[in-house]
């Protein structure tokens, strides 16, 4: 895509990722920059952490070069200045440009040879031309399994035969332009874009358990000007999907319903916000400084009950639009009963059990699982989708994961066989 990566080499070389790698959160609230050493054993230590609040940058996508470009220069030299070190390249989330989820499948003959690597670039090319449109760049292609003469559920056909080679891809589309200024801001500062990862999949990757990834779990990530989806089942990847709603849209809720400042509702939003009214809400008061009064005595009383009369509606409509995304898309069977939510937003006290009542489902908030020397400021759902990137950038060598590679040999611990998972999927 608009990385400036240099053409493939054939598959069959990946490599476990070793070194320094780094992680680029642009988020629309803050903007995150993580420098880990990935060790061959799989494991990963953060030793650089910088963030900044984000200027510049709406609902994911930038809106202002000049500011997003200065916020991600300040976040990645705090990094570069606790491991000492400057880095060239960095993975990047994405949650703008309408990502859109498609699965389809393709079907090539093989004329009864033994199938090899040619055979599975040949069929997984053809099956990703197909959403090679204008305006539009695919962002991820995750093949969902093969089948040799209508036999399905085949991981890996290398070394079989057959007449016909189906798969089932799962493909996800992001408009042209955002992928592009993103890019473009990523390069004004001196830097490259080893890859783009949607938001929702990197927090899978860094707070989903194996059997959650097996069974059927959907990861809602809810950022600050976006809500990300992701539905992992078999160990896949098999939908997402992206809702221009957020932590933001609270916060000027507030502002709007009590008359305050944006600096203001965000702070009240943070110390006294909640989902799920308590008996003495009506008795707690909460000041609220007035917007434009250069008086600091200027303020009025409100009860919390106002406060969480404000919160609670808004995000009772963000996850029945998850509920209707997931019903329109056929895959709310298929995310199981498990969701698990990341992002700032899932920090709010009772998200949790809004979440459990409205879309009927089990529901725990994650955090970073795999991922070394992360301060407790720095190890909570907000921070799960820079982990996330590092975990995507450590598994594999990149060349590799726009190939099918399955049943590799397992490297030892958890973060191996998440490795494994991603050398099958990406």
């Amino acid at each position: 895509m608009f990385n400036g990566r240099k053409a493939k080499p054939a598959p069959g070389k990946g490599r476990r990722r070793v070194g320094r790698i780094a992680a680029l959160d642009v988020g629309s609230t803050k903007v995150c920059c993580f420098i880990a050493e990935a060790a061959t054993a799989g494991a990963i230590k953060v030793g650089g952490i910088g963030h900044q609040r984000a200027k510049g940058v709406r609902h994911g996508t930038i809106v202002n070069l000049d500011e997003a470009e200065a916020t991600i220069r300040t976040a990645v030299a705090a990094a570069e200045k606790m491991v000492d070190a400057p880095i060239d390249e960095v993975y990047v989330n994405l949650s703008a440009g309408q990502p859109e989820s498609h699965t389809l499948a393709v079907e090539v003959s093989i004329a009864g040879h033994e199938i090899a690597d040619p055979d599975l670039r040949r069929i997984l090319d053809q099956g990703r031309a197909q959403f090679e449109t204008e305006g539009r760049a695919m962002v991820h292609s995750f093949p969902l399994g093969f089948a040799i003469d209508g036999a399905n559920g085949i991981r890996d056909p290398r070394g079989m035969s057959g007449a016909r080679l189906g798969v089932d891809i799962h493909v996800v589309t992001a408009t042209s332009s955002a992928i592009r200024n993103l890019s473009t801001c990523v390069a004004r500062c001196h830097l490259g874009v080893a890859a783009h990862v949607l938001s929702s999949v990197a927090s899978g990757l860094a707070s989903l358990v194996e059997d959650e990834m097996a069974l059927g779990a959907t990861v809602i990530d809810m950022g600050g000007g976006t809500t990300s989806i992701a539905v992992f089942l078999d160990g896949y990847v098999v939908h997402t999907d992206c809702l221009t709603v957020g932590g933001m849209h609270v916060t000027k809720d507030i502002a709007r319903g009590l008359s305050t400042t944006l600096a203001h509702a965000e702070r009240m939003k943070t110390l006294y916000g909640a989902t799920m009214a308590s008996p003495s809400d009506d008795h707690e008061i909460v000041a609220v400084p007035l917007v434009g009064e250069e008086e600091e005595h200027n303020v009025t009383q409100v009860p919390r009950s106002m406060l969480v009369g404000i919160i609670r509606p808004r995000l009772e409509e963000t996850f029945e639009m998850v509920r209707a995304r997931l019903a329109d898309s056929g895959m709310s069977r298929a995310a199981g009963r498990r969701v698990v939510l990341t992002g700032g937003a899932s920090q709010l006290q009772g998200v949790r059990e809004l979440a459990a009542l409205i879309l009927d489902k089990q529901v725990r908030v994650g955090r970073p699982l795999r991922t070394a020397g992360l301060a407790e400021a720095t190890a909570g759902p907000a921070f799960a989708t820079c982990a996330g990137l590092l975990a995507y950038a450590a598994a594999s060598d990149l060349e590799a994961r726009d190939f099918a590679r399955p049943l590799q040999t397992p490297a030892a611990g958890c973060l191996g066989r998440v490795g494994q998972w991603l050398r099958e999927n990406f």
